[in-house]
């Protein structure tokens, strides 16, 4: 087992010298760096992490025996509450209504503004990634066994609707005018969903670059360019044509890129790796892009999230310790990390 344990970091560290030697492509420094690392601390594993931006509130689920969902001042990162026993994959919020709501089974819908439960939404599934839709107020929970969908009025807190996605969701983007784009990670596929009605329309084949295990989809709706990140057989982004599927290019990006974003004040798609690296892609046209920056962050800080009025982006970690000579491997894609250091759980905030 030692043996197959020693191969496997060895191999990961073989993905991460080749990530590092897409870098030679790419600058290291840039307008980007590390502002401000918040070390919080706190019991328990992590997934995603999001943002009400109008709110000013960061929301970071807690799993664990202690799980609860952790509440930070989007500016400053001082702690702003907690709600208990809601230790979920993700949460998302509705501004309008200040209903939030986390990826717990059943679904919790909470009161953003006094962070107490409202109540609990009965659904099927394994909840994982959220998502909230402006454009009819819906909140989309997804789920790797099927409904691969469930979606919620956010305002009433009732389910309207379920969808088979034909595979495993990951990040799901919309395009605020009735359109959701879905990251199938199974299928390398990118469904095409009408919001209004439910119903998926079509499915983006990106198949034909031999690509899979799928994670995060950011998009430029400005421009309709959909950015679909994969970690398999190396990490990269397809950059697709949204109005037909059209693969415009790819770009290499690093090791274990999960949720991403895109900030459409600068043009750039943004993604964190858990191999410590966070890449800038620039948008110089609709059809001309280039890896501007890969950004150093910490190991294992895999999820982000964009707080549009700043332009910061957040991110997370804990810090590791050395890994056990008979630890199993991670997932293939994943990187090999040891057991958390007690205490180091930290908020970065990543800005020019």
């Amino acid at each position: 087992m030692r043996q197959i344990c020693l191969a496997f970091v060895l191999a990961a560290g073989i993905a991460m010298l080749a990530s590092m030697g897409w870098a030679q492509d790419a600058p290291t420094a840039g307008p980007y760096k590390v502002l401000k690392t918040a070390k919080v601390g706190g019991e328990g594993g992590f997934d995603y992490i999001s943002a009400d931006v109008e709110g000013r509130r960061l929301y970071v689920p807690r799993t664990g025996p202690m799980g609860q969902l952790t509440i930070y001042n989007l500016d400053t990162l001082e702690p702003a509450g907690a709600i208990a026993k809601v230790g979920s994959g993700g949460a998302a919020v509705d501004p309008k209504s200040h209903h939030g709501f986390s990826t717990t089974k059943p679904i919790t819908m909470w009161d953003s503004t006094t962070l107490q439960v409202i109540k609990t939404i009965d659904v099927d599934g394994r909840p994982d990634g959220i998502m909230f839709d402006p454009y009819n107020e819906r909140v989309w929970v997804l789920s790797h066994t099927p409904p691969h969908a469930t979606v919620i009025d956010a305002k009433e807190g009732t389910v309207v609707g379920t969808l088979d996605l034909g595979g495993m969701p990951e990040q799901a983007v919309s395009d605020g005018k009735g359109t959701v784009y879905v990251n199938v990670a199974d299928m390398a596929n990118i469904a095409v969903v009408d919001a209004k009605n439910i119903t998926v329309t079509a499915h983006y084949d990106l198949s034909s670059k031999g690509v899979s295990n799928g994670s995060g989809l950011s998009f430029d709706a400005k421009n309709h360019v959909l950015f679909a990140y994969y970690r398999q057989p190396t990490p990269m982004v397809l950059i697709v044509n949204a109005t037909n599927g059209n693969i415009i290019t790819t770009l290499p990006t690093a090791l274990n890129v999960d949720t991403v974003a895109f900030n459409p004040a600068t043009m750039e798609a943004i993604s964190t790796a858990g191999g410590g690296t966070m890449v800038f892609i620039k948008e110089n046209s609709p059809t001309s892009f280039t890896v501007e920056q890969r950004l150093q962050t910490m190991v294992g800080a895999r999820t982000m999230v964009l707080d549009t009025k700043t332009n910061h982006v957040l991110t997370m970690a804990f810090e590791y310790g050395p890994i056990p000579a008979n630890a199993p491997p991670p997932p293939v894609g994943r990187v090999p990390l040891g057991p958390p250091v007690p205490g180091s759980f930290s908020i970065l905030m990543v800005g020019k």
